[in-house]
């Protein structure tokens, strides 16, 4: 995101990298250290997602920065930006649960989360594409 243009560049990079993730996980699924790679790839997915969202929210579709930051998700789901505002809901649910502890319980279901935002992204950047330069 370079001089003032929205791009999507960040969210393909951490989607990418979160795919090699478990991609290495599927590979060595007894390592932990793969595992927490991938959740907090997972971390990253959602990051870039929301700030990107936010971007748009402002500067495409003129939201106030306070409505955009609050609201991410379900504006972006009032727009059409993404499919179901729901399963972003949860992702940044399951996001914060890691983030500011570790257990393992919890690292073990968020990571059973982890894959099923690969579509919900995918989708983000083909209905973002459009807004974007």
């Amino acid at each position: 995101m370079t001089d003032g243009k929205i791009s999507t560049r960040a969210v393909e990079l951490a989607l990418a990298a979160l795919e090699q993730g478990l991609r290495e996980n599927a590979e060595y699924p007894h390592l932990l250290t793969t595992r927490d790679g991938a959740i907090q790839r997972f971390e990253f997915v959602v990051d870039t997602s929301r700030q990107l969202l936010v971007r748009v929210l402002k500067g495409v579709f003129g939201l106030s920065e306070a409505t955009a930051q609050k609201d991410t998700f379900r504006e972006a789901g009032k727009l059409e930006l993404v499919a179901n505002a729901e399963n972003w809901i949860a992702h940044v649910n399951a996001r914060n649960r890691t983030s500011h502890t570790y257990d393992s319980k919890i690292a073990e279901q968020v990571f059973a989360h982890v894959p099923s935002i690969l579509p919900d992204a995918r989708d983000l950047l083909q209905r973002l594409r459009p807004h974007v330069g």
